[in-house]
């Protein structure tokens, strides 16, 4: 069976350095609007701070990722952000440094030092946890048919990641790798089902 780790808790440290105050905030995350609303709350929760610095990577095959300096010099925020992150191989996992300014220059060195420490201090709150991997789906249906889907839900350990259920129905699901194919075999005999892959 194919796993990854991960994080399923939010989490913040505080870190100083010469005056400099780094707030660290480590967010779990599905997608990348996951990414930008947790980057919206921290920018309204710090508005008067000098850099809000952030990396994040997502997905099992750990191909979407980005690095933020946010005003920094080049290569002394994000990447020291998504080393630690990719230290511990985590995936779904979103971290933001919050700077306030103390006055004192760090330099080039300094600065990588504190996003780094920040980082790992905030990453060390937080249990790592492993999840299976899974194939992500999203279904449409009828109200009526809804008993028969949650049924092979259940039996093969499928994860619900949304859902709106009124007449007309929708429901993203997380499938586990190993009983993939004998669980899309059993929803696809279930008659007025849709089901796409979700890339």
């Amino acid at each position: 069976m194919e796993v990854y780790f991960t994080i399923d808790k939010t989490a913040v440290a505080e870190f100083k350095d010469r005056g400099s105050k780094f707030l660290a905030y480590a967010y779990p995350v599905k997608s990348a609007d996951d990414v930008k609303a947790c980057l919206l709350e921290i920018k309204k929760e710090h508005p008067k701070a000098t850099h809000h610095c952030y990396a994040y990577r997502l997905g099992t095959d750990g191909l979407q990722f980005r690095a933020n300096d946010d005003g920094e010099p080049s290569g002394t925020a994000g990447k020291p952000i998504l080393g630690q992150i990719d230290s511990k191989q985590l995936t779904d996992v979103l971290v933001v440094v919050v700077r306030y300014y103390g006055g004192t220059l760090l330099g080039v060195p300094g600065l990588i030092n504190a996003y780094k420490v920040s980082t790992a201090m905030v990453l060390q709150l937080i249990p790592v946890i492993q999840k299976n991997v899974e194939k992500r789906y999203h279904l449409s249906f009828d109200y009526t048919i809804m008993n028969e889907i949650m049924t092979v839900v259940k039996q093969h350990n499928v994860t619900v990641l949304a859902q709106e259920m009124q007449l007309f129905c929708t429901m993203d699901i997380g499938v586990p790798k190993n009983t993939e194919e004998l669980c899309l075999l059993k929803l696809n005999d279930i008659r007025g089902l849709e089901i796409k892959p979700i890339k």
